[in-house]
């Protein structure tokens, strides 16, 4: 994340996000596949790391094998196979748009951290003796079980993540740049969709 400042003077946290060019590798149509889609592919990738499949799939399309490939259904722009798609063909300054990615992995957390759980100082749940420990997950003899769903320790974040109404602020045509305001999922690096 980084920062830019407004009209008025005011410094607003941003996003920035490469943002292609993309090239067209597929054109769904009703016809064919029952549904319009554009397949587009992103970055692209050495033919070691890339399946057979896959290859032949972007030799189709007349272009090198991709890291990154997305579908987008009832895109408004008409394009073809092998076409470009750049920032401003589709996105403009104070666009909404949505990030979708694959949020930070955390590992194994407590129910402190994972939950919202208050521990000992807050007094809810928790045990007395024990700061951060859950409590008590059970009733007595009726029902004898734990419920599922209940809240408890275990694996967090490495979930995919959709985060709504972000702003556009600013684009960077030449170096295909968008900037958003506010933070998208994912680590430095990472793939998200932004869609409008």
């Amino acid at each position: 994340m980084t920062s830019i400042y407004d009209a008025k003077g005011n410094a607003i946290a941003c996003t920035v996000i490469e943002m292609g060019p993309c090239v067209v590798t597929q054109v769904k149509t009703a016809e064919t596949d029952g549904y319009f889609a554009l397949q587009v592919g992103f970055k692209d990738a050495k033919e070691k790391n890339t399946t057979k499949p896959l290859i032949g799939h972007f030799k189709n399309a007349d272009t090198a094998p991709k890291r990154k490939v997305a579908e987008f259904r009832d895109f408004s722009i008409d394009k073809k196979i092998g076409d470009t798609i750049t920032v401003d063909e589709v996105f403009a300054e104070g666009d909404k748009v949505r990030a979708i990615g694959t949020s930070k992995g955390k590992g194994f957390q407590g129910v402190v951290k994972r939950h919202g759980f208050g521990g000992v100082g807050e007094a809810t749940h928790g045990q007395h003796n024990r700061l951060r420990a859950p409590g008590s997950i059970g009733a007595s003899s009726f029902p004898s079980k734990v419920f599922k769903g209940m809240r408890m320790a275990g694996r967090m974040g490495s979930d995919q993540v959709t985060i709504r109404n972000l702003n556009v602020a600013k684009i960077f045509p030449e170096q295909n740049l968008i900037i958003v305001k506010g933070a998208v999922p994912g680590h430095k690096g990472s793939y998200v969709i932004i869609e409008k």
